[in-house]
């Protein structure tokens, strides 16, 4: 008996040994919780249902140059509910009120909202949404209504702030303009971000469910501090004019994408760029921004390069006469053929230009760079064709031009000649509007500007000036020359269908074939690169006024479908004219008018040189034999010739030999077709 009591007993005391050991773990744990990492598990508890908000501050605006808004920032508000916190009193007396304005202002009826709200207060809800996305006047109005103008304790009226980014003239210019989300950086959104950037705020919210948060104040504990503004150079009427103008011409031609830039001819500023690609359903949009960052083969607008390249080394003047033949020219076993059926026979390097002539070009390259094309080369790069523009704005395209002993891009037999018109070379419609826009400008290249200024609150903080790239592209002589015969291209040459008698325009028109990439056609076969029969690159650049240029443009248009045109001059040149035309009647401009008349003291200048060597020959009869009758008449005079013709067209015949002496004063006739 003695034995079993024992036992019990110290089965008893091994019990509350470890009964005593326990509580004394169980209380260093709790004077360790408590005490030692108090601070700690407090921050936790507190960070678990408490947490710092961020509001975002508003990004600066973006505006035009004559001061349209193209960018801003708006508040928008989500409105949510916490039916917990309503007194029952309150609640019943102001429902139906509740749910009347509710329904005047969102547009459910007034018994849908009534039955939301009660049974929302049935689960106590205290997160209910009421309505997403509110302009800042109907967040005021709400803010007023019954229950809600009680306040978020009382009322249980819960505010979400938030800024959206918004364009109000909607999608023009939207790809220059740009963005800065989760799509990247684009445009002037994307490059000046830092700048537009403002300083964000914050409130304290607390956890009142799984996932939902109310805001504990009423007020922002930090206000966010809104970003600085950014003007642009853009001017919101030429770029209307502009994007309808093309959009209009690309809806008709069915073309694949297309794009539109007007420059200011003395400073660079851009005043107009648009961007237009073809959805799958025949619509247009601004799907990329072609006009910087799409560098393809110009075409024939390179041929201006070229015939400055020449003009300038003195190899040519522009009464240089080259004999175009029958119209095709065979090089190596590749064929350049102009576009006019059987040619344009014996004409001068102006008319070449002009008439938009291949062979004509590529001769008069091939002729005087063909042993030297290095020459030619180092020509192009020195009027800056080779290198980018170093735009405000990213995803400028590369330029390229090809130069012998390139490995990447190997030189061959007819490197030189297919760069004479815009084949084998690579330049973005900016970079050749930049080349165009400095012959406008006397010589002067200007760089591309998009941003006039930077503000805080209203007052100028940045000044961006005018940038020089290159103080002069070529002689004033060649520039001079040049500028005639880009005139001349649209009283008398390929332009001639946009002439106008009451504004003068001068430019160039280019079309060139696209280059497919090799690839495997449905039946497995495989088609090598070539140059495409079906797809064409329309184009168009100049600037107006012709005598004293205040604007440049370019037109691009890819793709047009070939049964209703693809010529630069059908497709691209009418929304050059457009464009002019609809400037020059809301923009006052010095009139001025264009005469399709022959003035002697161009004349005078363009034939020059020749007759400078013709005098050092002892005044011998040069052959004008398959001339136009008025190149030839306008050559002769000039020399000091009497010139009599009979008939219109071209010479096909001359009273007096070729190589024959003459003197002042003698007579020749001529016989035209």
């Amino acid at each position: 008996m003695a034995t079993i009591k024992k036992s019990i007993l110290n089965k008893l005391y091994i019990v509350t040994a470890l009964m005593t050991l326990f509580f004394i773990v169980i209380i260093g744990r709790i004077v360790n919780i408590q005490y030692v990492q108090g601070d700690k598990y407090r921050d936790l508890s507190v960070a678990s249902t408490v947490k710092n908000d961020t509001i975002f501050s508003n990004r600066g605006n973006v505006y035009a140059a004559d001061g349209n808004l193209l960018a801003t920032s708006m508040y928008k508000y989500t409105i949510r509910m916490d039916l917990v916190a309503i007194k029952s009193a309150v609640f019943e007396k102001n429902i139906k009120a509740l749910s009347v304005s509710l329904s005047q202002l969102l547009g459910n009826s007034s018994s849908y909202y009534q039955k939301k709200l009660r049974e929302a207060r049935k689960r106590k809800n205290r997160y209910l949404l009421i309505a997403r996305n509110l302009g800042y006047n109907d967040y005021m109005k709400m803010r007023q209504f019954p229950i809600f103008k009680l306040g978020p304790y009382k009322g249980g009226f819960i505010t979400e702030q938030k800024t959206v980014r918004v364009r109000p003239i909607g999608k023009i210019a939207e790809r220059t303009i740009g963005y800065d989300d989760y799509r990247g950086g684009a445009g002037i959104e994307g490059a000046f971000t830092k700048y537009l950037e403002g300083e964000n705020g914050w409130r304290l919210k607390q956890k009142i469910a799984k996932g939902q948060w109310k805001p504990i104040n009423d007020v922002n504990e930090k206000e966010p501090i809104d970003g600085r503004d950014v003007i642009t150079t853009i001017n919101v009427n030429i770029q209307d004019i502009t994007h309808h103008a093309l959009l209009r011409q690309m809806e008709y031609f069915e073309a694949e994408h297309g794009s539109a830039i007007v420059m200011e001819t003395e400073t660079g500023e851009i005043k107009a760029i648009a961007n237009l690609g073809r959805t799958s359903k025949g619509t247009y949009y601004e799907k990329r921004n072609y006009a910087v960052w799409e560098s393809h083969e110009p075409g024939s607008t390179f041929k201006l390069a070229s015939l400055m390249a020449a003009l300038d080394d003195k190899v040519i003047d522009t009464s240089t006469v080259v004999d175009t033949e029958k119209g095709i020219l065979m090089l190596h076993g590749s064929k350049v053929e102009d576009s006019h059926r059987g040619g344009y026979g014996k004409i001068s390097a102006a008319r070449v230009f002009e008439v938009s002539s291949n062979v004509g070009i590529v001769k008069l390259i091939k002729e005087h760079y063909d042993d030297n094309p290095m020459k030619f080369v180092n020509k192009m790069r020195s009027f800056g064709l080779d290198k980018k523009l170093g735009l405000q704005i990213q995803g400028e395209g590369k330029p390229f031009i090809p130069f012998p002993g390139n490995k990447r891009n190997p030189w061959n037999k007819i490197s030189l000649e297919w760069m004479a018109w815009g084949y084998g070379v690579s330049l973005t419609p900016l970079q050749t509007l930049t080349f165009y826009n400095a012959v406008a400008n006397n010589g002067q290249m200007v760089k591309p500007k998009f941003i006039k200024e930077l503000r805080v609150q209203n007052k100028t903080e940045k000044v961006f000036d005018k940038v020089i790239l290159k103080e002069k592209i070529a002689s004033q002589e060649t520039i001079d020359k040049v500028r005639k015969v880009l005139e001349n291209v649209v009283v008398k040459g390929t332009a001639d269908n946009i002439y106008s008698p009451n504004f003068s325009m001068a430019g160039k028109t280019g079309t060139a074939k696209k280059w497919i990439d090799a690839y495997t056609d449905k039946d497995g076969k495989r088609i090598n690169g070539h140059y495409s029969n079906k797809y064409y690159v329309a184009s168009f650049a100049g600037f107006f006024p012709a005598d004293k240029p205040k604007y440049s443009c370019i037109v691009v248009v890819h793709r047009p479908k070939k049964e209703k045109g693809y010529y630069g001059a059908t497709v691209a040149a009418p929304v050059f004219k457009e464009i002019a035309q609809k400037i020059y009647t809301t923009t006052p401009v010095n009139t001025q008018s264009v005469s399709d008349l022959p003035e002697i003291s161009e004349l005078d200048t363009a034939y020059k040189s020749y007759y400078t060597n013709l005098q050092k020959e002892h005044l011998v009869v040069p052959d004008v034999n398959g001339m136009s009758g008025m190149d030839a008449v306008a050559l002769l005079e000039n020399l000091g010739f009497k010139v009599r013709f009979n008939g219109v067209g071209n010479v096909i015949k001359q009273s007096i030999r070729k190589g024959s002496k003459f003197k002042k004063g003698d007579t020749i006739l001529l016989k035209l077709s």
